[in-house]
């Protein structure tokens, strides 16, 4: 009777092992919010077109995919992970130590990040001082701006920071840490706010640690509202909610454009000529990174890079620019192009 159960136990451990190591029939790609409508739309023409399985496409936000990107090689890990910003060195690093070494970086486009409210109000128009005044977690104290003393944020309603701008509460729906959007507005956004000050600016030679706790720190009174990965949430929150203000990517507010208007940055509006002339204040590229050693163990890698890379998809007139992705120049598609058909690693 041992022997039976020991020779079973056996065999339900063999069984597992086998199953964990089966390989895997289908793409898996993770990663931002942002660019997750652009792959996804991507995958469907992928699984229409080709033999190989639709891909599986995860909104993890950028920073929650390359850390399920760097975790290692093998089946139970992303092939791809979509980014709204380019990796940094902290992910690159833990990336190879992890054994993932061979990364090939694909740029697909650009995109505008919308400050955007309901059609019902009106439109707001922001400097990106204003912005930061609104979000940030200390600002300059506003009895003396220039006296290098900060204060937390004092500011309730737009109107204390700008009379011209609605008397209305600050309320801010936008992504939460791990999403590439928000590393993206701190950056554009708050921190070209920041630098209108210039004793902050300064500070960027002196201290860069307090730079930039001063510039990328989000108030966490309840004025910014951490609103999840699912940009469609914040578009359906806008509607309900017609005093608050909308974070997310100018895809979405293209969608949306019945519903929804963007605010203009600096007097510019996020609108696709301007953002594709870089016009716009509050504009980023967009990328996804993909493991060369994945390449020729999982099915269908190469004709998804293939597909994605098509002037029928990311090219001026390709179904992507349909759903609001903003097309590289035809030479720097061309240079991506070869990149990820030659299986380029990046180098850091």
């Amino acid at each position: 009777m041992k022997k039976r159960l020991v020779i079973l136990a056996l065999s339900g451990l063999l069984a597992g092992t086998a199953a964990s190591a089966a390989p895997r029939d289908y793409i898996y790609v993770v990663g931002s919010s942002t660019v997750y409508p652009f792959a996804t739309v991507v995958a469907e023409h992928f699984g229409k077109r080709t033999r190989f399985k639709t891909p599986k496409i995860e909104s993890t936000g950028s920073g929650g995919g390359m850390k399920l990107f760097c975790e290692g090689l093998g089946v139970r890990h992303p092939d791809i992970t979509n980014a709204s910003r380019r990796i940094k060195r902290s992910e690159f690093d833990r990336c190879q130590a992890n054994g993932v070494k061979e990364i090939v970086e694909m740029k697909i486009g650009y995109d505008g990040i919308a400050i955007a409210n309901s059609r019902k109000a009106p439109r707001f128009d922001l400097s990106r001082k204003t912005l930061f005044l609104a979000l940030a977690k200390q600002v300059p104290d506003p009895k003396a701006p220039d006296s290098g003393r900060l204060v937390p944020n004092p500011y309730q309603r737009w109107s204390q920071i700008d009379p011209a701008l609605p008397d209305h509460r600050i309320e801010v729906m936008g992504p939460p840490p791990t999403s590439g959007t928000r590393d993206a507005f701190v950056e554009l956004a708050m921190e070209g706010g920041c630098r209108a000050f210039p004793w902050i600016a300064a500070l960027k030679k002196k201290d860069g640690k307090r730079y930039r706790a001063i510039c990328h720190g989000i108030r966490e009174d309840g004025t910014y509202i951490e609103s999840g990965e699912n940009d469609n949430l914040i578009v359906q929150k806008l509607t309900a909610n017609p005093r608050a203000l909308g974070i997310f990517g100018y895809s979405y507010l293209e969608q949306n454009e019945d519903k929804l208007q963007g605010s203009l940055v600096d007097g510019v509006a996020p609108e696709f000529e301007l953002i594709a002339e870089g016009k716009y204040p509050v504009s980023r590229p967009l990328f996804f990174y993909v493991k060369k050693a994945h390449v020729g163990k999982i099915p269908g890698m190469r004709e998804y890079l293939q597909e994605f890379t098509s002037e029928q998809a990311w090219g001026e007139e390709g179904y992507l620019v349909d759903k609001g992705l903003i097309p590289m120049p035809e030479e720097e598609r061309q240079r991506y192009r070869r990149d990820a058909l030659e299986l380029r690693p990046m180098q850091w």
